[in-house]
């Protein structure tokens, strides 16, 4: 098993980010970097929702995130960034045994990157006045079983930890990161002011990274039944309650073992709306629903129904 490097590696990638917020790198200057001026929170309305509404509602999921990676090193996010909020429940089982030390890297990564998602959102809703929502309650031990259950690759009664093996973790990840492009690609739509726009596709542009690279680590172990599997529970949970054609492709797709990308016909990602990003979350209770699954007190935030 290794073990120490990872965790070293992680600390010292946090303690680069916050170095780097302090010496003027944080959502203004990465804001300044995509578009040219400052982060600037919209004062028009789309369907009812401010830009603040929507990055606050993304925050959630940088939580979700940032918690599920810190996680695999037996880590979560310090009490000065979740606002009060929480609990996190996780599996009492310790760090993934990483054998592997590409994957240990990776995640490594993962980890650090949506740690700093976390912090440059709230910086952003900060200087705009908007407050950060605290973190929700999350469920990253039951509910993983649920929707393993659900997506038939445990039978009922048994445990699905995604702590237990680094295939387990990866299969983990591949829940939530596909999900993460998709609400991002969605919230495009929806957002009122180019600099958030530009922001908002940078923080995608690292999902579709992170993405990528856990569809190839999956398809090199021949994880292709699994990954179908999960997509097709995640199109089932999507649509259930208004089917517009949201597909979801695993890794063993029309015929490709290696399908690294989830898109449509048109090289297009997938676009999914907030309530269908709920309907998954929240592991599918059905309209109107307001928390389940991931989320068991639902979302924090304007938006947080199926």
């Amino acid at each position: 098993m290794l073990d120490n490097p990872f965790t070293k590696v992680l600390q010292e990638g946090i303690a680069r980010r916050r170095f780097l917020r302090r010496a003027g790198f944080g959502a203004a200057g990465l804001a300044t970097m995509c578009a040219g001026t400052a982060f600037a929170a919209p004062r028009a309305k789309v369907e009812g929702l401010t830009d603040a509404d929507i990055f606050n509602f993304a925050l959630n999921f940088e939580y979700l995130g940032a918690e599920y990676y810190l996680g695999a090193f037996g880590s979560s996010l310090p009490g000065s960034l979740t606002g009060g909020g929480g609990p996190v429940t996780t599996p009492g089982t310790g760090p993934v045994p990483f054998q592997n030390s590409a994957i240990g890297y990776f995640a490594q990564q993962l980890a650090v990157d949506e740690y700093a998602h976390v912090t440059v959102i709230q910086e952003a809703l900060n200087a705009e006045n908007a407050t950060p929502i605290s973190e929700p309650s999350i469920d990253l031990d039951g509910s993983w079983t649920s929707l393993a259950i659900a997506a038939g690759l445990i039978p009922a009664g048994a445990i699905f930890n995604p702590y237990e093996s680094e295939i387990n973790f990866l299969l983990g990840a591949y829940v939530l990161e596909d999900v993460c492009v998709t609400a991002l690609c969605g919230a495009a739509a929806l957002l009122t002011n180019k600099t958030n726009l530009a922001y908002a596709a940078s923080i995608l542009g690292v999902e579709g990274y992170q993405v990528g690279m856990i569809r190839q680590r999956l398809s090199a172990i021949g994880a292709g039944a699994a990954t179908d599997a999960i997509s097709s529970l995640r199109f089932t949970l999507s649509n259930a309650i208004v089917n517009v054609g949201v597909d979801d492709n695993g890794t063993d797709a029309d015929g490709n073992p290696y399908n690294f990308t989830n898109v449509d016909v048109n090289g297009q990602a997938f676009r999914r709306t907030p309530q269908q990003v709920l309907n998954i979350a929240y592991g599918g209770p059905g309209p109107n629903a307001s928390g389940g699954g991931f989320f068991p007190n639902g979302v924090n935030g304007t938006i947080t129904m199926t």
